[in-house]
């Protein structure tokens, strides 16, 4: 199986729009892994490209023919170009980031001051309560 014209048209006014040559990348192509028996250990489908400005990588063996890894990883590769330069990696980041703070276990003073908070509630809660069914009252 070989790629369209169009498809490969495509990708071509894709690289020229984002300003990426073809010499911007490194290739090298590897033994896959997985099922396939003989097939696969012999020959090297898996495809490695790095683009060498940003130092982003792509690895692909996701078909059986070295042609489409090729395609496949460019492709990929130029998602994550295109997402670096619109910023979406760094909106990424700063979420992932924010996610791991919440998950951060709290300080002892933290928890201190939640602990204090949570019973100023529940003095708040008690003076609600019925003026009968005051315990504290009785008492004195």
């Amino acid at each position: 199986m070989s790629i369209s014209p169009e498809k490969e048209k495509a990708l071509s006014e894709r690289m020229r729009r984002l300003r990426v040559s073809e010499y911007d990348f490194k290739e090298s192509f590897i033994r896959a892994s997985g099922p396939g028996g003989q097939k696969v250990n012999k020959t090297s489908t898996c495809v490695y490209l790095v683009h060498a400005p940003t130092g982003l990588s792509v690895k692909c063996q996701r078909e059986r023919s070295q042609a489409l890894n090729r395609f496949v990883a460019r492709r990929l590769l130029l998602d994550r170009i295109e997402r670096l330069q619109t910023g979406i990696i760094a909106e990424e980041k700063t979420f992932i980031e924010k996610v791991r703070r919440q998950k951060r276990r709290r300080s002892k003073r933290a928890k201190e001051k939640l602990l204090a908070a949570k019973h100023m509630q529940s003095d708040k809660k008690k003076l609600r309560s019925k003026i009968g069914l005051r315990t504290e009252d009785n008492e004195k």
